[in-house]
């Protein structure tokens, strides 16, 4: 019995494992380990009111994301994937923003572990991007991705996967090139959409059929705002939108794009 005891109380007494976040962002990747990032001397006690992961204010310690991105520039592109399939698509111009808004990479010390999330078995570590001020810069909920595993330098979205893309002879400020940007900073990180896309959470946004296509527009725009008023299930993963995170202006923006793209299947078609 003694024997045992010794065995319980070993393995309650082993470390947690290092948690690891991989940088490819010059073609090598780079992986850096929750420990050595906390001792950077960037590192900073940071304060986030109304968190958006746990819906309530939360404070970090947490670098500066620039301090980590040797090399790339506002005219880059980076890709952040998480653990559970959540991908963000983040032009690194907006980690140049000169409104005031500041990304940081919060870091979940082994000590000292997060509370869980809402509704969740797990916390939002062990690496976090958080934004302060994010509103200076209209910084979107989708834009604040946890349990990030991965950031990548890759070219930009259009570029990546042109079956997004509208049709080209759209005038520039159609409201149709307004939803696709939109579709990029709110649905990207989760749905694909003709198949285009490294999300791995939600369905396709267009094949065999889209929204539109099968949904009421006052349906479809109650489903965006409040899921679970539309379909309701304990398990459901989609959040809702409401009108501070995603204005009136870029819903309407947002389903002219989803209904053009209904149009755009065959063209895709081998």
């Amino acid at each position: 019995m003694r024997c045992w005891l010794l065995l319980l109380m070993g393995w309650i007494a082993l470390p947690v494992a290092a948690a690891q976040l991989t940088l490819e962002l010059d073609g090598t990747p780079r992986v850096f380990d929750d420990a050595s990032l906390l001792r950077r001397a960037e590192v900073r006690r940071i304060d986030i009111p109304d968190d958006v992961a746990y819906r309530r204010d939360m404070r970090y310690r947490a670098l500066p994301l620039r301090a980590l991105l040797a090399g790339v520039g506002p005219v880059d592109h980076l890709q952040l994937v998480a653990t559970d399939g959540f991908v963000a698509e983040l032009p690194a111009a907006l980690l140049w923003n000169t409104a005031g808004s500041t990304a940081w990479l919060a870091i979940e010390d082994r000590r000292a572990p997060w509370p869980r999330l809402p509704g969740k078995a797990t916390s939002a570590g062990p690496f976090y991007l958080v934004w302060t001020q994010p509103q200076a810069a209209g910084i979107g909920t989708e834009r604040w991705p946890y349990q990030l595993a991965t950031i990548r330098r890759l070219p930009g979205v259009a570029e990546r996967y042109p079956a997004l893309l509208p049709a080209a002879e759209l005038a520039p400020d159609s409201p149709i090139r307004r939803g696709f940007a939109v579709f990029q900073a709110t649905c990207m990180a989760c749905h694909t959409l003709n198949g285009a896309g490294a999300a791995e959470v939600g369905p396709d946004l267009n094949l065999p059929y889209g929204p539109t296509e099968y949904l009421r527009a006052d349906l479809l725009r109650a489903y965006i705002r409040q899921p679970q008023s539309l379909r309701h299930w304990p398990r459901a993963r989609m959040p809702g939108f409401d009108a501070r995170s995603l204005p009136d202006a870029d819903l309407d923006a947002l389903l002219d794009y989803l209904r053009h793209m209904t149009t755009r299947k065959a063209a895709l078609q081998p």
